[in-house]
């Protein structure tokens, strides 16, 4: 009973971190296009893998697909493409081990 419980609160604590640092992710990706617009100072290639890293891989992608931000540049893809296949492979190993 008792590890149901755990289950259930482990559960919600992933997927609401997955949800905060996904809109975060977000955020973050349209200040960097707001920035870029007005020739400012950005968030590095670096930085914004790092929050990909993080999780917020599906914000990423939404905002690529949305406004066509990071699209084309090669080594930012790559980068990206290797930890969106990483962490969803580990998501299907915890998927089929839960």
């Amino acid at each position: 009973m008792f590890n149901y419980y755990l289950n259930m609160v482990l559960y919600y604590v992933v997927w609401w971190y997955l949800a905060l640092i996904n809109l975060i992710t977000f955020v973050i990706r349209w200040i960097d296009k707001r920035k870029a617009i007005k020739w400012k100072w950005r968030f590095s290639e670096k930085q914004l893998l790092i929050f990909v890293w993080l999780g917020g891989f599906v914000g990423s992608i939404l905002w690529m697909q949305m406004f066509r931000h990071k699209t084309i540049k090669s080594k930012f893809l790559y980068w990206f493409r290797w930890i969106v296949f990483i962490q969803l492979a580990l998501l299907v190993v915890l998927m089929i081990k839960w």
